[in-house]
């Protein structure tokens, strides 16, 4: 049965491999030396049983809410997740389901002093390369997309790379896939890929049985104060949090209430 994931990677695939062509990695690789120096991605999240760290994230759309904000201005929100007290940034870079852009991550990067997470379906070491030109200080490799030694290998590439690499589980043996690739950022996305449903259980089961070198960040379902209390409870202290934030008429206000 075709999934909303699968349809997502085809696209996507199809996507990349007009954009290489047009683009050749070397031309990406030229360009590295006029990227912004890394940010420490990693070093801005919490180890189990620290301050709670926010990962508050740019995004106009998704597939399972549809138009959130269309006309949303990434560097003004962004620049107010900042004041707020952001650990990181996430920007959503997907076109066809986010609504986002590259531009989108060049210009958050350029406008505020936090690290900043490129957040779409990696397929190809080629993004990576892309990401890291654009500035990007982290990428998302979502292990269910990348099967085989896809994983592993986009793993090494991000470090070749100087990325940091968030790595998406959904369940135990993606843990262990995760691991086995080297991850050290392991970020537990509570909402299904394949169903789009969203239970937070996912990372109250998950989270607390990482080993203790790995920093967990609980992804997606989070809308209050109350949701994250829950998962602090559980011992999940970073939260990567997008809609709530967006859709919040004070989206600084939430994101405070959130780190109480």
């Amino acid at each position: 049965m075709t999934t909303y994931l699968d349809v997502i990677l085809d696209r996507k695939r199809a996507e990349v491999a007009a954009l290489a062509a047009a683009r050749p990695e070397a031309e990406l690789l030229a360009a590295l030396a006029d990227a912004s120096p890394v940010r420490d991605f990693a070093g801005a999240l919490s180890h189990r049983g620290g301050p709670t760290r926010i990962i508050a994230e740019v995004k106009r759309a998704s597939p399972s809410a549809g138009a959130i904000s269309a006309g949303l201005d990434a560097v003004a929100q962004a620049r107010r997740y900042q004041q707020a007290g952001a650990a990181a940034i996430s920007v959503l870079t997907d076109g066809p389901g986010f609504g986002g852009s590259l531009e989108d991550l060049v210009a958050v990067r350029a406008r505020v002093a936090l690290p900043v997470l490129r957040k779409d379906f990696t397929v190809d070491g080629w993004q990576l390369t892309e990401a890291r030109a654009a500035g990007a200080d982290a990428a998302l490799l979502i292990a269910a997309a990348l099967p085989g030694d896809q994983l592993r290998r986009l793993h090494d590439r991000c470090g070749e790379l100087g990325l940091q690499a968030l790595v998406e589980v959904h369940d135990e043996a993606e843990v262990e896939r995760a691991l086995a690739a080297g991850a050290r950022l392991i970020g537990v996305n509570n909402r299904d890929l394949h169903s789009f449903a969203v239970d937070l259980a996912t990372s109250e089961r998950i989270i607390p049985a990482l080993p203790g070198r790995v920093k967990g960040v609980a992804e997606s379902g989070v809308r209050s104060g109350a949701d994250a209390r829950r998962l602090r409870a559980a011992g999940a202290v970073n939260l990567l949090v997008g809609e709530a934030l967006v859709r919040a008429a004070d989206p600084g206000a939430l994101l405070r209430e959130l780190c109480a």
